[in-house]
């Protein structure tokens, strides 16, 4: 019963107000799962009164470690450009919580029937390898995507989730069989094993990175430690696990929603975009942008993207791989293979 009403609370809060569902959430379920995790018999809802232990206990569970950049990225590059897509269509319009409504489900259906096929035709025509993170439900739905996205031989696919489930809210048999079933899907339709995985929710439950881990993912791309790659620490123990990090800032959904707070042109959002490329070339570093075709493949904004990635092309040194590519050079400079 509670971990129904936390379900229903995500999805009520999600993408509005993450950061109190996951108090909610943690106050709520607390981390039964995860024998390192903190005690919550000790966490009252008044957070001044938190003993250090519980604290450092708390903030432990995921952290960044070492820095992963290298002193340079393949072909002696300055910066590294990686091009990421979310390819959520159906799950994030409604299915993710049982909301059916055909209104919404046909937005996501955009996203596989127009969208993808445009951003596809760019990414090729501009000859950029790029990643797209499926929920696995979104692949089943219209399984033609992974033809047209493999066609090129320069593009990878990687996993989001089942349905684009909310992992926070879930029991960690529950988050691992569903992470299992998505990988197993998506090689299944694609023929290959993704390596590469991305929380639905770009967050972490107490249990996930060892669910990553245990499932042999090569890296993780959820969270927000840095602008650069780093080592996963957890529980005080590095885990050789490549992050490659992601941030509000470098996503298309908060800032091209027409009817949400945020909303942004979408040239101004290709000129914070380019400020953000610009700096991570001065820094000899990376920059990672998270899309959605279903967001970023309508006419409008997919100028923007074409003004960007024109831009970048601009610069010496610019690298464009995919996530795993990227993954790999990081590991082997680092000596971690």
């Amino acid at each position: 019963m509670l971990t129904h009403l936390v379900t229903r609370v995500g999805a009520i809060l999600h993408g509005r107000a993450p950061f109190l569902f996951l108090l909610v959430a943690s106050l709520a379920l607390g981390a039964c799962d995860v024998p390192n995790a903190p005690a919550q018999d000790e966490a009252s809802p008044e957070p001044w009164n938190w003993t250090e232990e519980f604290v450092r206990s708390a903030v432990d569970q995921v952290r960044a470690g070492r820095d992963l950049n290298p002193d340079s990225w393949p072909g002696g590059a300055r910066v590294a450009v990686l091009l990421s897509y979310d390819v959520d269509n159906e799950t994030v319009q409604g299915l993710r919580t049982g909301s059916i409504s055909i209104g919404p489900l046909s937005q996501g259906q955009y996203g596989s029937r127009v969208a993808l096929p445009r951003v596809v035709e760019l990414m090729n025509e501009q000859d950029v390898p790029s990643t797209f993170f499926f929920p696995a439900w979104s692949l089943k739905l219209a399984p033609e995507q992974a033809d047209l996205i493999q066609a090129s031989g320069m593009h990878e696919i990687a996993v989001h989730g089942w349905i684009h489930e909310l992992n926070t809210s879930l029991d960690a048999e529950t988050e691992e069989r569903l992470l299992r079933q998505a990988v197993d899907a998506i090689e299944e339709i694609t023929g290959t094993r993704p390596v590469g995985y991305r929380a639905p929710s770009w967050n972490h439950s107490p249990n996930t990175l060892q669910i990553v881990r245990d499932i042999g993912f090569l890296y993780e791309s959820s969270l927000m430690a840095d602008d650069r790659p780093y080592e996963l620490v957890q529980n005080g123990e590095p885990t050789g696990m490549v992050e490659l990090p992601v941030e509000w800032i470098l996503d298309d959904a908060p800032l091209f929603n027409p009817r949400g707070n945020s909303y942004m042109n979408p040239r101004d959002v290709m000129q914070v975009w380019i400020d953000e490329f610009d700096k991570a070339w001065e820094e000899g570093t990376m920059f990672l942008l998270t899309m959605h075709p279903h967001v970023i493949g309508h006419r409008s904004r997919i100028v923007a993207l074409e003004g960007l990635i024109e831009h970048m092309k601009t610069k010496e040194g610019v690298w464009f791989g995919t996530h795993e590519e990227a993954a790999r050079w990081v590991r082997q400079q680092a000596g971690m293979d």
